[in-house]
């Protein structure tokens, strides 16, 4: 892990087809809006790029390691309006925990989404997007030709992310959600092929007074990797006692100074930290907590769980066969194999890092780019406007030269 310094920030969005509003929910077990936030206050600024950037499609598509999702929205207010948005299970690091090879077959699937990604984006008329994977073509030796393939079949463009980037931009699409009343908060996001953590000093403030990163790390494992090695279908109450120790001996080797060790420790002691996650396993967790009988975003976005009740929860599913665990309403059966390994990776997370209850995201990576382009966009139409202004202001000032005295 290394400490790094940077922007952080961001705005919440809603769901598909509604616009975020100033005043947030009423509800106090509801996400805050971004108006009632300090990092939103400072990243929210007026719409100030003009009512045609306003109108502007922007988006963000992220091919992870299980998942390629889709995030089309435009700018609205203080954050943005969803306009489209799509999601589906790929599977591309199949086979990644015993390997360093995508398998032909989980190339097509990814390519297979890719093609109607981009076919959304041109119907859209998007006018600026970030095409991005993660850990499976960071590993894979051959992510170069997956890479080609994908430009070629696609005309998609796609970029490797760093651990450290994938880190922050998600921390800027979840900012909303922190709670500033804590003095170190881990944001962290459960991925596919690696994990990312984030820790933040939530008594800073950064240039837009989000709280400022101490330091980062990516665990390289995931779900899909964790299921890989473990055999998610048939692992049974021991396998995942295995999988918990793994993760934990990862997070033992910490790599960042020992002054920052006994400054978390000690946050961590005295109940000042804060642990919002933001991945499939927590939002899972969390729909199975409420009892959800079909996954509803708007019921989980920005909720508390506590950890007993993370705990029941996990506890009752690594007592389940396969079978059982594709039944229970939001995992289903292509998850089914790989919900354990997530519950591990927290489980590992929790009881290294201790505390009361956890915050579920909803959103993350994608959010954040979106945030992210829209901003550049802003800070560029402001540019212009005040370059435009300046010159108007030195040809007003040159009319009175232009003309004799007394004229």
């Amino acid at each position: 892990m290394r400490r790094k310094r940077g922007r952080r920030g961001g705005n919440r969005h809603m769901p598909h087809g509604s616009k975020q509003g100033p005043n947030g929910q009423k509800n106090p077990s509801r996400p805050p809006s971004t108006s009632q936030t300090q990092s939103g206050r400072h990243s929210a600024a007026k719409a100030g790029s003009g009512p045609r950037a306003d109108n502007r499609n922007y988006a963000a598509v992220d091919l992870g390691t299980n998942n390629c999702r889709l995030l089309i929205a435009r700018p609205s207010g203080v954050g943005f309006e969803v306009v489209d948005a799509f999601s589906r299970i790929v599977r591309l690091g199949e086979g990644l925990g015993t390997s360093q090879h995508l398998a032909e077959e989980a190339m097509d699937r990814a390519v297979a989404a890719l093609r109607i990604c981009a076919s959304k984006m041109r119907r859209r008329n998007v006018a600026r997007a970030r095409v991005v994977t993660t850990q499976a073509c960071r590993h894979a030796d051959n992510s170069d030709i997956f890479m080609r393939r994908v430009a070629r079949e696609t005309g998609l463009d796609m970029e490797v992310l760093s651990p450290e980037e994938e880190a922050r931009l998600a921390v800027i699409g979840c900012a909303p959600l922190l709670d500033r009343s804590a003095s170190k908060a881990l944001v962290f996001d459960i991925g596919g092929g690696s994990t990312e953590l984030v820790w933040l000093d939530m008594t800073a403030n950064g240039p837009r007074g989000e709280p400022e990163p101490l330091a980062w790390a990516s665990l390289p494992v995931g779900v899909v990797t964790l299921a890989d090695r473990y055999d998610g279908r048939t692992v049974n109450r021991a396998g995942y006692e295995s999988m918990v120790a793994e993760v934990k001996a990862l997070l033992a080797d910490r790599p960042w100074t020992e002054e920052l060790d006994a400054e978390l420790a000690a946050a961590t002691e005295s109940g000042d930290i804060h642990l919002l996650g933001t991945s499939g396993t927590v939002t899972t967790i969390a729909g199975i907590h409420l009892g959800l009988r079909r996954y509803d975003r708007s019921k989980v976005d920005g909720i508390w769980v506590d950890f007993a009740d993370v705990a029941a929860v996990t506890d009752g599913l690594s007592l389940m066969s396969f079978d059982e665990r594709a039944r229970v309403p939001c995992i289903g059966k292509d998850r089914a194999d790989l919900v354990l390994a997530g519950c591990a990776i927290l489980e590992a997370i929790r009881t290294t890092w201790p505390c009361r209850r956890l915050r579920v995201a909803d959103r993350g990576l994608r959010e954040g780019i979106l945030m992210t382009l829209m901003r550049e966009d802003r800070g560029k139409n402001k540019r212009k406007r005040r370059r435009r202004g300046g010159r108007n202001r030195n040809r007003r000032g040159a009319r009175p030269a232009d003309n004799p005295a007394g004229a």
